[in-house]
């Protein structure tokens, strides 16, 4: 049974829904999804219009610590929009974009998985930059990611969304597996802001939000694994790295050689970092994002 939580108060009509456990082991939007029914009920005198929370999309992924759904071997996020003469879970998916359409604004809420970790970002289909962005930096994140049209799966629910007309912000953030209240507390504080931006809250808000880096076109530089090893690093993400700048090393534990000094390709900001040490060659290890005066 997939449940949400419906929070109204006031005349207005407006309607936001906050999305998330769509993959079982993304569990940052529990917490997101705790504070903000918390924080709206107790406040429900300053809320004009209505939230919805989905705190578990994929209730079976969740409670079985599984990414996908269990028993079917289906990553739920590739299945939208759905079919009512597909599988239940084609069914189910159908019946969730049915249910969120005509939403003023959708929040898909996601972690990164088990091998990486993100800082807090927000991703949008470039051919939506303009419709999107402009909310996406409402949300007090560090990033904005502008994909190329290419790379965004029409699978998703956020796409099918967009399509559709409703406008879908796509937040991801932490590590798989793990929460972290730092992450989750920057985004309440910019949901509440994006509510306040939209006429539907008249409560507390962050006096000023953080002013994201915004990442377009072919700014994004990848470090894949040349070889296969021990990923060590005594570094973080959110920083930003010099061009030629060791980031980490990959070890070999059977001989104690260093196989490969991982070295960053640019100047930038590096807001992707591997976090599961096991890689083979090709594995992902960091993303930076490219300052202009490497172009």
């Amino acid at each position: 049974m997939i449940k949400k939580n419906v929070i109204s108060n006031g005349t207005s009509s407006k309607r936001v829904c906050i999305v998330t456990g769509t993959h079982g082991d993304e569990l940052e939007g529990q917490y997101v999804a705790f504070k903000l029914n918390q924080l709206l009920s107790k406040n429900l005198d300053c809320l004009d219009g209505t939230v919805e929370i989905y705190p578990a999309l994929n209730p079976l992924g969740i409670d079985s610590i599984t990414r996908g759904i269990p028993n079917f071997d289906i990553d739920m996020n590739r299945i939208f929009p759905g079919s009512l003469t597909g599988s239940m879970t084609e069914a189910a998916a159908h019946y969730i974009v049915e249910d969120l359409k005509g939403a003023d604004v959708v929040i898909d809420i996601h972690s990164s998985n088990i091998f990486l970790r993100e800082i807090p970002q927000v991703r949008i289909n470039v051919n939506l930059k303009s419709q999107l962005v402009p909310l996406a930096q409402l949300l007090n994140m560090d990033f904005i990611w502008v994909h190329e049209a290419a790379t965004v799966l029409e699978s998703t629910l956020g796409h099918s969304l967009n399509i559709v007309g409703t406008k879908t912000l796509v937040v991801e953030m932490g590590v798989g597996m793990r929460i972290n209240h730092d992450c989750c507390n920057n985004l309440i504080d910019g949901i509440f802001n994006m509510l306040k931006h939209l006429g539907m809250w008249s409560g507390q808000c962050v006096d000023e939000v953080k002013k994201p880096i915004i990442s377009e076109a072919d700014a994004v530089s990848f470090i894949n694994a040349e070889k296969s090893g021990i990923f060590i690093t005594d570094t973080h993400n959110n920083r930003e790295v010099k061009k030629g700048e060791c980031i980490g090393q990959i070890v070999s534990s059977l001989t104690g050689e260093i196989l490969e000094e991982v070295l960053s390709p640019v100047d930038g900001l590096m807001f992707t970092l591997r976090a599961y040490p096991v890689v083979y060659e090709g594995s992902l290890l960091a993303r930076v994002h490219r300052f202009e005066t490497e172009k």
